[in-house]
């Protein structure tokens, strides 16, 4: 068995798979060296990796998950669950701790329930984008299913994570409506107007009576989720996906404060996404169409780039749904916007190439899943990536401010900037894609070195990540330190009463059992 550590007696181990298999059997129990490289991080940036897992368990239903924590709690053995293990940017199904056992929970993949009259789904951990919209078409459904970048991965893990998507729908915890949750001591549990046995509306209300529980279990270790609930946007009569490019880098600042009101006042109708030119770039062709070497990519070249691919320096991206009147009138508000900005272009579908970035935006906006972004993995061989995803005000100064430091931070360490700024309505994420190969110890080192010194920067300005990687949660949970990090006491006071053994994901987002909070762990 391998990436033991020491944390966790072999003894403990050896006898909870052994229960486990008989609880649940053999084959949901994984425990050989091949079984387990599937569940590595396949983009480590640590020249020895510390997130290994001793074991897989796979459980196939709620009552099989309840039994394996009652065995881990029996025996002391931390698990780390997954839904799909695709969240790779961020580790993938790599635990955080060596030695952790993975409760995997693809077998899990059942569609419970798609109600048309009121638009929601009832959905198990293991079931993909991919799968509830093959679904909805083939079923004839009137519904659209919100899809992030990557459509392979779990409708339950993305929005217990926090992901977003580029409908109208896009904020997935906002459309998140009733969980059911095995808590660490196997107890089970479901929030909202759930917690009643014969409740007509769990996937209809997001509030019962009492406290409201859900947000507990987003980012956190308190519990597993089973089931969950997810609004699903009706079919609009109309839809009409668009592309505003930008030819100047200094024009993000006014691209930001024209989206921030048409956001807010929804004639920007979906989550609005700013594409810088490389990232463009990158999910079109790879890097050695354009400079041989490993050199940074001059002004020139990127002019070249610009001209090749006909994209701008940033490049806009959103949708419009509704009746053609209706569009019609959004789209007047939005030309007269963005048209004052000089050199900015308009694009519709038919207007671009099919093979084009706007083909499979356009599929992303209107609830059709993909993979397409994957090719930006071509930018080096053997290319892999880590996210630097941080929050600011959706405010041009910002975004500027965000911009500059991370690309003169990007190139302190030899890196290309890669930058998505997705507008919400009042915040900005900008989500940085740090493109390295993997074969290549010199820059895994140096992309590390570079993410820990990003969130440094980016606290000491007062922007804080929404979302890491294992190697990073340490460092970013204690950038959150109002009142001399109160919010973390709060975490480990929640984590000690719900879960005294430590036994669900010890260390994710920085959250450690009490007996694990002295050792140090990077």
């Amino acid at each position: 068995m391998a990436g033991f550590d020491s944390a966790i007696p072999q003894t403990h181990l050896t006898e909870m798979l052994a229960a486990v298999r008989d609880a649940i059997g053999a084959e949901a129990v994984l425990a050989d060296d091949d079984a387990l490289a599937e569940y590595r991080d396949p983009f480590s940036v640590l020249a020895d990796d510390p997130h290994v897992a001793s074991a897989v368990v796979r459980p196939g239903s709620v009552d099989e998950v309840r039994a394996v924590v009652r065995l881990a709690n029996r025996y002391r053995c931390p698990l780390w669950p997954i839904s799909r293990g695709k969240n790779l940017a961020y580790g993938g199904s790599a635990p955080r701790m060596t030695g952790t056992v993975i409760l995997d929970l693809q077998r899990m993949n059942r569609i419970i329930e798609v109600n048309e009259k009121f638009g929601y789904a009832l959905v198990e951990p293991g079931v993909s984008y991919f799968d509830l919209h093959r679904h909805l078409v083939e079923t004839g459904s009137d519904l659209w299913v919100d899809v992030p970048d990557l459509g392979w991965g779990s409708v339950v893990g993305n929005t217990v994570e926090r992901g977003n998507g580029y409908t109208p729908y896009g904020d997935h915890f906002m459309v998140q409506c009733g969980m059911e949750v095995v808590l660490p001591n196997g107890d089970l549990v479901r929030t909202g107007m759930g917690a009643m046995s014969n409740s007509n509306a769990w996937q209809l209300s997001k509030f019962s009576y009492g406290p409201y529980h859900d947000g507990l279990f987003t980012q956190s270790n308190f519990g597993v989720v089973t089931k969950l609930g997810i609004w699903l946007m009706p079919r609009p009569p109309g839809f009409r996906p668009y592309m505003i490019s930008f030819e100047r880098d200094e024009d993000l600042h006014d691209i930001v404060e024209r989206v921030r009101p048409l956001r807010i006042n929804q004639v920007i109708q979906n989550v609005a996404s700013i594409r810088s030119l490389l990232l463009e770039a990158a999910v079109t062709a790879p890097r050695s169409r354009y400079l041989a070497g490993d050199e940074l990519l001059s002004p020139e070249v990127e002019r070249h780039i610009m001209a090749d691919q006909d994209i701008g320096m940033w490049n806009l991206y959103g949708a419009q749904y509704g009746p053609q009147v209706v569009m019609d009138a959004y789209w007047s508000e939005i030309r007269e916007a963005f048209g004052s900005i000089p050199g900015a272009k308009f694009y519709f579908a038919q207007d671009r190439p099919p093979d084009s970035v706007l083909t499979h935006r356009a599929e992303r906006m209107s609830g059709v899943p993909g993979l397409a972004d994957l090719k930006l993995l071509d930018w080096f061989p053997n290319g892999g990536h880590i996210n630097f995803s941080p929050i600011a005000p959706a405010a041009g100064e910002d975004a500027m401010k965000q911009v500059e430091m991370v690309r003169r931070r990007c190139h302190e360490y030899g890196q290309d900037y890669l930058g998505d700024i997705i507008v919400g309505m009042r915040e900005l994420h900008h989500i940085v894609m740090l493109v390295f190969d993997t074969k290549a110890e010199k820059q895994k080192r140096l992309t590390h070195e570079l993410c820990r010194t990003l969130v440094s920067d980016a606290a000491e300005a007062g922007y804080g990540e929404y979302r890491t990687h294992l190697c990073l949660m340490d460092q970013i949970a204690h950038t959150y330190d109002f009142n001399d990090g109160a919010i973390m006491r709060l975490n480990e006071v929640l984590k000690d009463a719900l879960d005294p053994n430590g036994i669900i994901a010890p260390g994710k987002q920085g959250i450690w059992p009490s007996h694990l909070r002295d050792r140090k762990f990077e």
